[in-house]
């Protein structure tokens, strides 16, 4: 995965997810508008913290987990329906800015092999669109567009994919000799 800093990460864990939560507390309560959360309680928490209470059992391997995490709407069946009839049709930044990043660390979850499937299928064949519409911009204007719309709703690790490489720092400037080139430095010893 991405390091720590990366923008892409912090956009994913920051995305919220639909969690209920299976006890209470009363230090929980900011979670919930200040009031202490009953178990059942279905809360949208950042991703991060809904993973750890999702895999924090606090009395024990065999005891119930915190909270149980469902899958968010960016996967959830209409996209997943959308995705599998044509992967350029979905605006991916619409549903989550770093989209692949969310479907990653929900597969860590879930392990969904229908899922993994489809955003595998989703990756390459967008990948494809976008390549295409990097090398042949008259296809896109012939189809009545600058194909803006698409390429606006690309998610982060595609913009990064197409983004063009930073150019190189400029030259550095040549020192001049300090010495005329017919002149040499005369030594003189005591």
């Amino acid at each position: 995965m991405a390091s720590y800093t990366s923008p892409t990460l912090l956009l994913t864990t920051a995305q919220k997810i639909p969690t209920t939560l299976s006890l209470t507390h009363p230090s929980l309560s900011p979670l919930n508008a200040n009031t202490p959360p009953v178990p059942g309680s279905k809360l949208d928490l950042p991703l991060w913290l809904a993973e750890m209470l999702a895999v924090s059992k606090p009395a024990g391997p065999e005891s119930e987990a915190l909270a149980t995490v469902d899958m968010p709407q960016a996967l959830g069946g209409r996209v997943m329906n959308a995705l599998r009839a044509g992967g350029g049709s979905v605006e991916l930044r619409g549903q989550a800015m770093a989209w692949y990043g969310l479907a990653a660390s929900m597969l860590e979850l879930f392990e969904d092999e229908e899922v993994a499937t489809v955003v595998c299928d989703t990756f390459k064949t967008r990948a494809l669109l976008i390549s295409d519409r990097a090398q042949n911009t008259k296809t896109a204007q012939q189809q009545g567009g600058d194909g803006s719309d698409f390429m606006g709703g690309l998610d982060e690790t595609e913009r990064a994919r197409n983004d063009p490489p930073s150019p190189s720092p400029p030259p550095l400037p040549r020192i001049p000799n300090r010495h005329p080139p017919n002149c040499t430095p005369r030594i003189t010893t005591s």
